[in-house]
C-alpha cells in the first residue's frame, strides 16, 4: 500500500555544506513494491550484532544506527546525507541567511572537503580561501574518512574561536595552513551599484529566501535613479555556490519575459519531475504575491552580461543556463562548477532528516550541466590588474623643469624630477581592477555602439 509523506518541501540543488536549497514540494512517496533483500538484511543484522557485542568499547544503539544510515547515504553520492537534529536545525536556520561558522560552501571529493566557494565578506573569504581548495585537516583532525556533516560540524562553533585549516591548493607544491576565526554569518545576498551612468551592476552572493525580492527592489531603485534609459546591466554570479530553488527562479524571472521556462528536473518519481517557469507561483509563494510586479519592463530587454566562474554552482547555474538558452544575456567568465542534481530534504519525524538526491535538472534547451557546468559564451579568465607604477626614468612634459604652464589651468605647478616630494599622491585610490567586470562593461558599451548604428 502506498503512503505519502506530508508536504514539507525542502529541495536542495547544490549548496554543498551548510546552507541548503529548499522548495515546498510533495516528498517522495514510499514505494515498497520491491521485495526486501532478505540475505543482505541478515548480513546487516549479523554485523550489527558483532559490533554491539565484540567491539572494543560499548557502543550506543542510537550511535550505531545513525552511523549505519550515514554510511548508506554518503556512499550514494557526495550530496546525499543524514541530518541529525543539530544538522537539520542548522540547515533550516541557514536558509534564512544567518548562521554561525566560517562562511564556506563545501562538498566532498576523494574523501576530502572541497571548497566550492567562500561566501563573500565572511571569515573564510577574508582569510583567503579559494574555490577549488581541498581541506585535508581541521585543526589536528584528518578529514579523510569523515562525512561531510562531520566536517561541517567541526567547522561550526562559537563565534570568536579559531580553527586551523590545512589545505591543498592547485599550483602550490606544499599544503598550507590558514587560521580562520568563526563568526555569525550574516549574508547580504544582493549587492548593487551603478558602474557608471546608464550601466547597472547587480551581484548575487547566495540564493536565499528573500534574494529575489531584494533583487527586484534593487532593479527598481537603480532604474529609477538613472537619469536616462539604462543601456546595459551586469549580473555577477561569480563564487555564488547556490541556494534556494525558488530564489533562482525569481532571479531568472526578473530578467525574462513571463512564462519562459527556467529549468526542469527529471527523476524516477512523479514528484521529482517538474517544469518551472518565470511565473509568480514558482518563486513568490505566500501572502506577498508577485514581488517582481514593479520591476521595469526594460529590465527584461536591456543588454546584459552574466559573470560566472568555477565557484558558480547549482542555483547560479540554473540562472546562467536559463538566460543563456533564451538568448537573454551573454555569459562571460570561466566554466561553472557543474552541480546538476537535486536533493530533497525528507524529515523523519524525530527531529532528524535525510538529504537524498532525487533528480537531475536541465536547462530550458535540455542541457544537463551535471559534472560539466555552463560553458560561457565568451571565455575570460580571472586576472588582477595592478596600477602600473611610474618609472623614475620616465618623464612627461609636466616633469620638465621650466616647462610652459597650461593656459587653461589644471596643470598645476608640476613636479620636476629634481623635486620628487612635490608629487601629489592618493593613497586611497584603488590599486587593482576587476578584469572580468571591466570586460563585461566593455562588451556592453560595444553592443550599445552597434545598436546605435
Amino acid at each position: 500500500m502506498r503512503s505519502r509523506l506530508s508536504k514539507v518541501g525542502l529541495v536542495s540543488l547544490g549548496l554543498v555544506g551548510g546552507i541548503l536549497i529548499s522548495l515546498q514540494l510533495s516528498a517522495i512517496a514510499d514505494r515498497s513494491a520491491a521485495p526486501l533483500p532478505i540475505d543482505e538484511l541478515r548480513s546487516f543484522t549479523e554485523v550489527y550484532g558483532r559490533v554491539k557485542n565484540d567491539y572494543v568499547e560499548a557502543v550506543d544503539d542510537k550511535e550505531l544506527i545513525e552511523e549505519a544510515i550515514n554510511g548508506m547515504l554518503s556512499g550514494l553520492d557526495p550530496h546525499s546525507a543524514y541530518l541529525n537534529e543539530e544538522a537539520f536545525t542548522e540547515m533550516k536556520v541557514g536558509t534564512q541567511g544567518e548562521f554561525g561558522g566560517l562562511g564556506i560552501e563545501v562538498s566532498m571529493e576523494d574523501g576530502f572537503v572541497k571548497v566550492v566557494a567562500p561566501i563573500e565578506d565572511t571569515p573564510a573569504w577574508n582569510a583567503g580561501l579559494k574555490s577549488g581548495d581541498l581541506i585535508i585537516k581541521l585543526d589536528e583532525s584528518n578529514v579523510k574518512g569523515m562525512t561531510l556533516n562531520d566536517a561541517v560540524k567541526l567547522m561550526r562553533g562559537k563565534p570568536g574561536t579559531d580553527i586551523i585549516l590545512t589545505i591543498v591548493r592547485k599550483g602550490e607544491p606544499q599544503p598550507q595552513t590558514i587560521t580562520v576565526t568563526r563568526d555569525i554569518i550574516q549574508i547580504q545576498s544582493v549587492k548593487y551599484r551603478m558602474l557608471e551612468n546608464d550601466y547597472a551592476y547587480f551581484r548575487v552572493t547566495q540564493f536565499q529566501e528573500h534574494t529575489g525580492e531584494k533583487l527586484g527592489q534593487a532593479i527598481e531603485k537603480l532604474f529609477a535613479e538613472n537619469e536616462g534609459p539604462m543601456k546595459g546591466m551586469v549580473l555577477d554570479l561569480r563564487n555564488d555556490p547556490g541556494g534556494l530553488l525558488t530564489a533562482s527562479i525569481g532571479v531568472s524571472a526578473a530578467f525574462l519575459q513571463k512564462d519562459k521556462l527556467v529549468v526542469y528536473t527529471e527523476g524516477r518519481t512523479s514528484d521529482a519531475r517538474m517544469r518551472m517557469y518565470a511565473r509568480p507561483e514558482f518563486y513568490a509563494r505566500g501572502p506577498k504575491g508577485d514581488y517582481l510586479a514593479n520591476v521595469p519592463e526594460a529590465a527584461k530587454t536591456v543588454p546584459m552580461v552574466v559573470l560566472v566562474n568555477g565557484g558558480s554552482a547549482s542555483a547560479s547555474e540554473i540562472v546562467a543556463g536559463a538566460l543563456q538558452d533564451h538568448r537573454r544575456a551573454v555569459i562571460m567568465g570561466t566554466q561553472t562548477f557543474g552541480k546538476g542534481s537535486v536533493q530533497t530534504i525528507l524529515p523523519l519525524g524525530n527531529g532528524t532528516a535525510i538529504k537524498l538526491t532525487t533528480a537531475r535538472y536541465f536547462t530550458p534547451s535540455g542541457q544537463s550541466i551535471q559534472a560539466k557546468g555552463i560553458t560561457p559564451d565568451i571565455i575570460v579568465e580571472d586576472a588582477t590588474i595592478a596600477k602600473k607604477e611610474t618609472s623614475p626614468l620616465m618623464r612627461k612634459e609636466a616633469d620638465l623643469k621650466n616647462r610652459l604652464d597650461n593656459p587653461q589651468g589644471g596643470g598645476g605647478n608640476g613636479a620636476s624630477q629634481e623635486d620628487p616630494e612635490a608629487a601629489e599622491t592618493n593613497p586611497s585610490a584603488d590599486e587593482t581592477a576587476d578584469y572580468q567586470l571591466g570586460q563585461a562593461l566593455n562588451l556592453l558599451k560595444g553592443l550599445q555602439i552597434l545598436s546605435s548604428r
